[in-house]
């Protein structure tokens, strides 16, 4: 008999299903017992009755965790939770019989284990429903992503994650051998996505893996990575760059929360808010001296996680926006290739929720000037020789973004840790499983 998946077992009341599953918990009565199934669309109750001895006698002995396929009759039972009804169990196959003694608890009685601990189990601990459905939630938050982007004349591309160089700085590098030349895996598609540029493709987008050597051990820092990055060619300044991503973080919220904006309420507790257009601007020297007057904080060139919150924490209260842009950087905290004015970099930062989950730029699409920019840094020309030729046989004015979808993630369901959110994280002190 075809398998049933337990989310579509509303509509087979009084028919005769299988479902398939891992038992969830079991709880053994003396004249009726009963266990919840789980798969990945929910949680149903199963009842073994007196009556069918072999099931009566057998069911409860096998441990949680394990792998099993029922058929049985569907009934409607109100109380039975979550669903409102419940399997009664003709027969039953054991597929995969879990070890009794679980390292770590599906369903915690108690204070779960700390966090290490749960992360050298993860596959058990990503059985947790809460957990899956942070899952669920990102691969749509990426299909409302692509909807905006397929919608406004993007294009998908993938870029090498091999190269002969850094792409930021080479303090971050993770170093290899490629055939006996030396190599390193991509802090970023930043170089790549320019080439698009020159390439005419006009508008891009990646998500996929960057690696930074980055020895920071925080809430916000790992080792492997996704990034979602735009790249888009004739802009006028980085305001246009600001205003594309504006428009695709609304239009994101919106799809999450139409889709599981109750259920993130009562899972995570938190409310999904679809912010109005246009996101609130201030200049990097504002914010220094909005922090310096208002808060009493200080922060040189560049803006701490604590700068950050406040920063947040004053437009929250002033304007009723989690979001803000912090424009217009100085150059010393800004790589060679952001294109300058005035003294300062064409670029922001787009801080939510009291933390930074983009940087982005106009960039300098001028041989000439490119080329100066790098010495100014002190970076070998000969070292980025093939990227400044991007640029020396016509390139459009162009700008674009990166984003951490981790951050997002992290900051949208009020979790405390990026590693949370990711599948298998990889940090300073974290190679397996």
């Amino acid at each position: 008999m075809e398998r049933i998946k337990i989310q579509d077992l509303k509509d087979k009341i009084e028919k005769v299903v299988t479902v398939q599953g891992f038992i969830h918990e079991i709880r053994d009565q003396s004249k009726v017992k009963f266990l919840l199934l789980r798969d990945n669309s929910g949680i149903v109750q199963l009842v073994a009755l007196p009556e069918n001895k072999k099931v009566f006698d057998t069911i409860t002995k096998i441990p949680r965790e394990s792998v099993l396929s029922v058929k049985g009759i569907v009934k409607e039972q109100k109380q039975a939770r979550p669903l409102g009804l419940e399997i009664h169990i003709n027969e039953f196959e054991v597929l995969s019989e879990a070890d009794k003694d679980l390292p770590i608890q599906v369903v915690e009685k108690g204070e779960e284990p700390a966090l290490p601990t749960r992360l050298d189990w993860r596959w058990i601990d990503l059985r947790k429903p809460k957990n899956f459905l942070i899952f669920k939630i990102w691969t749509d938050m990426e299909a409302a992503m692509r909807e905006y982007w397929l919608a406004n004349g993007f294009t998908q591309i993938y870029t090498p994650k091999f190269v002969a160089g850094a792409t930021e700085s080479g303090a971050e590098l993770f170093s290899l051998d490629y055939f006996g030349k030396k190599a390193s895996l991509a802090q970023s598609p930043q170089f790549y996505k320019q080439m698009a540029m020159a390439a005419g493709f006009e508008r891009i987008f990646e998500i996929g893996p960057v690696f930074r050597a980055n020895k920071s051990h925080t809430i916000r820092h790992d080792t492997e990575f996704t990034s979602i990055d735009i790249e888009v060619s004739y802009i006028n300044s980085h305001e246009d760059i600001m205003k594309i991503e504006e428009e695709w973080m609304a239009h994101t919220l919106k799809r999450i929360k139409e889709k599981y904006g109750d259920k993130i309420k009562e899972v995570f507790g938190v409310e999904v808010n679809v912010p109005k257009l246009p996101f609130p601007r201030i200049t990097m020297a504002e914010a220094i001296a909005l922090l310096k007057k208002e808060y009493k904080h200080s922060c040189v060139g560049d803006l701490d996680p604590e700068g950050e919150k406040l920063l947040c924490e004053h437009f929250k209260k002033t304007q009723g926006h989690e979001f803000v842009f912090v424009k217009d950087w100085p150059l010393d905290v800004r790589p060679f290739y952001h294109m300058r004015e005035n003294g300062y970099s064409k670029s922001y930062d787009l801080l939510w929720k009291g933390m930074e989950i983009t940087t982005g730029a106009q960039r300098e699409h001028r041989y000439e000037l490119l080329k100066k920019q790098a010495q100014e840094k002190k970076v070998d020309i000969k070292a980025i020789k093939d990227y400044l030729n991007f640029f020396k046989y016509g390139c459009p004015p162009h700008g674009g973004f990166g984003l951490s979808p981790s951050r997002v993630m992290m900051l949208l369901l009020g979790i405390k840790n990026v590693r949370e959110v990711t599948f298998l994280p990889r940090d300073t002190e974290r190679l397996n499983p």
